[in-house]
């Protein structure tokens, strides 16, 4: 019977998303061990406080949108735009920001002026952002394969951000591979109940006109048990692929 697996695995060599994808939103961090976020040339060193450095980006880089970034580093790290329930191992590093231009340009319906509605879809966009490289962060990229019974490869894709992401489109693809299976056992069960038929309506005949010999016989019932063998084979298969789907 045909039998398909769906594996999900960790991606060994993801693409890091603040260098190789096109953002919205400019990432600045500071860390003294880690080298994190997006390339900038501003310094910690020139401001006093992080509400200093952020009124700074307001007025100086036209940050329209702003949010905090927070990272956990404890056997890992982890980044978050809300603050960490341990002060001891975690704190603030930076912001994440998108400038008045980039939401006029991109937010959806193209809006001549900044609205609010518009902020709140920068604001959504910018999570989704640091959503993003927390997953690349902490070693939540996957790819799937999809294989046969035998072990054969038929499918793969990796660099999904997040496991029920992939898990989803690894899915779609299983799913394919299991109808494109039904729709071949259902044409060879079709075609083994043909030619079973025209078996037996030839050994009818030559039946009525009693020239049948004892070899011949024996070759039409082993031809007719094959091909029963094959429907049975056939119909297994479709009921085992139309579990699978469900």
């Amino acid at each position: 019977m045909k039998t398909f697996i769906l594996k999900i695995e960790q991606d060994q060599d993801p693409m890091n998303p603040r260098t190789e994808f096109d953002n919205c939103g400019r990432m600045v961090c500071f860390h003294k061990r880690y080298n994190l976020g997006d390339e900038h040339n501003i310094s910690f060193d020139s401001y006093e406080t992080w509400q200093e450095m952020a009124k700074d980006l307001k007025e100086s880089y036209h940050a329209a949108v702003i949010l905090p970034l927070y990272l956990y580093d404890h056997s890992g790290i982890t980044i978050a735009t809300g603050p960490f329930s341990c002060n001891w191992d975690s704190g603030c590093i930076g912001f994440i920001y998108m400038d008045r231009e980039t939401i006029l340009r991109e937010a959806p319906g193209n809006p001549k002026i900044l609205t609010k509605k518009a902020k709140q879809w920068a604001t959504k966009y910018l999570e989704a952002e640091v959503e993003y490289y927390d997953h690349y962060l902490t070693g939540e990229v996957y790819g799937f394969i999809v294989e046969d019974e035998d072990g054969e490869q038929l499918d793969s894709c990796w660099g999904f951000f997040g496991y029920d992401y992939c898990k989803v489109e690894g899915k779609q693809s299983l799913d394919y591979y299991i109808g494109q299976a039904k729709i071949d056992a259902k044409k060879e069960l079709h075609e083994t109940n043909k030619e079973a038929l025209t078996l037996i309506r030839q050994f009818k005949l030559e039946q009525s006109k009693k020239i049948l010999k004892r070899s011949y016989c024996e070759e039409v019932k082993q031809k007719i048990s094959n091909l029963w063998e094959a429907r049975r084979d056939a119909l297994e298969t479709i009921y085992q692929l139309e579990g699978e789907v469900s």
